[in-house]
């Protein structure tokens, strides 16, 4: 006779280490909860990040194509999307801003073009104490520009000039990013971190950020503040339970237990011996654990994704499953110098990818702003790129290739006696402007969330557009022209634009909270309506743009409801 085999169990599981997942985490690992993280990436020690072109050609997630990268892209019908797989979530790719959502901007009953409304269930007086908490958890602290070591940033002091001209509302947002070797010392570049107080879970050296923009692509000198090094690294080190975190663990199936709680089925991937190698993931065989509370941080589309496939073993689901999608306003433009050769040197690849930020009024503020609001931040790319940028200049660098050529033969035919190049050589690199003067413009904001997401043939499919979106984007791009035009550059779109496409990296909603189940998903807590004990912690849950850059937004919801949870936890206990 064959015995049944017990499930693994635990208090909670947390799905995702993102910035919801690894606030969700720390939280009950540091309450005494028995927790397991499921994250499906890989972690990324500093030093492991990709830099080469065959690395970054493998920096890609397609598990059943081999890849096991941190870049995880999507493509919908009107909007492409990028987000992350890997320890840390987002935060491995994000460009540090950790901006608050803006008081005016948790809107009530805000109609939207096909009926409803987006209506958030909390305030900003509900979030001011979280805020407090995950700023301090993750060092947040704006650009140090008066620092002599960071003061001579180009775009950061340009962008500030310009908005002062057309008096815009510049400012230094926080960032999540060490300059310093510790909190109150004196920044300077490529020092030490001190011991924060826990270990780190990867065992490695970090150093304070050394300007090389290279943000989005993971930080190999962990200067970012990014989970792994904080919120994860407390919760692998709590007692008397550290968060058991697991890597390459995919989830694929959820169900509601009959005798209460949750049951978690996931894939186990082995990225060290099936890199580049197709494998069919539909056979990898399924482990199983059970838990009393199922924390769903998996980002908005992999969360959106599990609760739509298991809807059927998770009776009660709402039926706004799926709605208020959007991608936080995002729009990607680029300055460009009005003529090859001359323009301003904005070097945007000195510095953090993102250092300041302009704010543009929304009419829910009040003040006599028209339309829905948004930012403008400076962008950045990493320092190689300037190569690839500066190439794009092909005629002047045939013209200048020709020129160094014919200098040469020159000399060589007149048997000249002067043999140095140095000048020819400088003439053939050219001065950089292109480079120098090429700057991308990131916009987020205040975007119509009406977007959708259903199952096609068993896969993920969002139908948004950006045309109830219209006026908002068309608002962005004035201001950017404003921009340009104040920088003596010109304003090119991202081609993408010209198909009316978005590339969104804040995709949000899915999951979105509500006071009512016909409304949204999740309590204003994140938990699910008819489900106790199963919360959304992640950009599913919000019911609308946050406006700002949503991270800082979704780890503070995440802070709220895991209070909410050890404290409807301790309560019960007291009642029974």
């Amino acid at each position: 006779m064959t015995g049944t085999i017990t499930p693994e169990h635990v208090d909670a599981v947390v799905v995702g280490s993102g910035f919801g997942g690894a606030v969700s985490a720390f939280r009950l690992a540091e309450a005494g909860r028995r927790v397991i993280v499921l994250e499906r990436g890989r972690p990324y020690p500093p030093g492991s990040f990709p830099r080469t072109p065959r690395q970054m050609g493998r920096a890609f997630w397609d598990p059943s194509a081999g890849l096991h990268g941190m870049f995880d892209v999507w493509s919908f019908r009107g909007f492409d999307s990028v987000v992350s797989s890997g320890l840390g979530g987002g935060s491995l790719i994000y460009a540090n801003v950790l901006l608050r959502k803006d008081e005016k901007w948790f809107v009530h009953e805000d109609p939207l073009p096909g009926g409803g409304y987006e209506t958030w269930p909390v305030t900003r007086a509900d979030l001011d104490p979280h805020y407090d908490v995950v700023e301090k958890m993750l060092g947040a602290t704006p650009y140090p520009l008066h620092a002599p070591a960071y003061a001579d940033t180009a775009k950061t002091q340009a962008l500030r000039k310009a908005a002062e001209k057309l008096g815009l509302d510049w400012q230094l947002p926080p960032l999540g990013v060490s300059f310093a070797s510790r909190p109150g010392a004196r920044p300077a570049i490529g020092v030490p971190l001190a011991d924060p107080g826990y270990a780190n879970l990867h065992g490695a050296a970090r150093h304070t950020c050394r300007l090389c923009g290279e943000c989005d692509i993971g930080c190999n000198d962990g200067a970012k503040n990014t989970l792994d090094h904080t919120y994860l690294s407390a919760a692998a080190a709590a007692a008397p339970h550290p968060a058991d975190i697991r890597t390459s663990c995919e989830v694929r199936g959820l169900a509601a237990r009959e005798q209460g709680g949750y049951e978690v089925t996931y894939v186990e991937h082995r990225p060290s011996a099936e890199d580049g190698t197709r494998t069919d993931t539909a056979k990898l065989p399924l482990r199983t654990v059970t838990c009393d509370r199922l924390i769903l941080a998996a980002g908005t589309y992999g969360t959106t994704y599990l609760l739509l496939k298991n809807r059927d073993r998770l009776p009660g689901l709402s039926r706004a499953l799926g709605t208020r999608m959007s991608g936080n306003g995002d729009l990607l433009t680029f300055l460009l110098p009005e003529h090859k050769g001359t323009g301003p040197a904005l070097d945007a690849s000195r510095g953090p990818v993102i250092t300041s930020a302009i704010r543009v009024g929304d009419l829910a503020d009040g003040n006599g702003a028209p339309g829905r609001g948004y930012y403008v931040q400076d962008g950045g790319y990493p320092g190689f790129t300037d190569w690839l940028v500066q190439s794009t200049d092909l005629t002047g660098t045939l013209f200048r290739t020709a020129e160094f050529l014919a200098r040469l033969l020159l000399n060589v035919l007149r048997g000249s006696p002067d043999n140095r190049l140095g000048a020819e050589l400088s003439r053939l690199l050219g001065n950089g402007a292109l480079a120098a003067g090429t700057l991308p413009l990131l916009g987020m904001g205040r975007d119509v969330p009406d977007g959708v997401g259903t199952l096609r043939d068993g896969l993920l499919d969002v139908a948004w557009t950006t045309e109830t979106s219209t006026a908002y984007f068309g608002r962005v791009r004035e201001t950017m022209r404003d921009l340009a035009e104040q920088l003596d550059t010109r304003l090119l779109d991202n081609p993408l634009w010209f198909l009316r496409r978005i590339v969104t990296v804040h995709p949000l909603g899915g999951a979105p909270i509500s006071h009512h189940p016909a409304d949204g998903v999740c309590d204003a807590f994140g938990q699910v309506h008819g489900l106790p004990g199963l919360y959304v912690a992640d950009g599913a849950a919000m019911p609308g743009p946050v406006g700002a850059n949503p991270s800082l937004t979704i780890a503070a919801l995440a802070d709220r409801m895991s209070t909410a949870l050890l404290e409807e936890r301790v309560a019960a206990r007291a009642r029974g």
